[in-house]
């Protein structure tokens, strides 16, 4: 039989080592390294937000893997509810997924945005109008965007994320949108 004090060393080592593996694992999340940036597109996004008529054309990280935070502050902004005119930090896992679909399907055409984040006060307004709408949406967290891109089927954008098996990817074909998130792996 162990002793209770080795049982508290054990579990405290293991919850040290955990927390240092997720500081670790976040880490190469947020700042992937120079050869894991090497394997990811270019940077270079083009929004247009539908209900702002703005436009953004961004590179918003460099070839070593570095987020340029200003213009991660611009994608904020045309990205930030149209409802409320409140902007939040969108979530760059979120953007790279985005980048990798469009890449894939047409990287040249600009990204038409249906919404992106949303404040807890509209998505709340939204719940109400309708049931597809999820009460804790990602969208809330800036980790969603609802987008079009003109020319390019919905179904091949969709194919295209479910080849990468990353995020949510939600197919509205009467609604004429995709919803991309950087969720765990889910379709519908």
């Amino acid at each position: 039989m162990q002793h209770p004090d080795s049982w508290s060393w054990t579990r405290r080592d293991f919850l040290k080592t955990s927390v240092v593996g997720l500081l670790l694992l976040g880490s190469r999340l947020l700042h992937p390294s120079v050869a894991r940036a090497n394997e990811l597109p270019d940077a270079e996004l083009t929004f247009f937000n539908v209900h702002t008529d703005e436009r953004l054309r961004v590179r918003y990280r460099d070839g070593a893997g570095n987020y340029d935070l200003t213009a991660l502050d611009e994608v904020n902004h045309i990205l930030r509810c149209h409802h409320t005119g409140e902007v939040a930090a969108m979530d760059v896992q979120l953007l790279e997924h985005v980048n990798l679909v469009h890449k894939a399907v047409n990287g040249s055409c600009e990204i038409h945005v249906i919404s992106g984040y949303r404040s807890p006060e509209y998505n709340a307004q939204l719940v109400k109008r309708s049931r597809r709408v999820a009460q804790h949406s990602l969208h809330i967290q800036g980790q969603a965007l609802d987008f079009y891109v003109p020319g390019v089927k919905l179904r091949e954008i969709r194919r295209a994320a479910l080849r990468l098996q990353y995020g949510g990817v939600g197919f509205y074909p009467r609604a004429k949108f995709i919803h991309l998130d950087s969720g765990p792996f889910r379709t519908w």
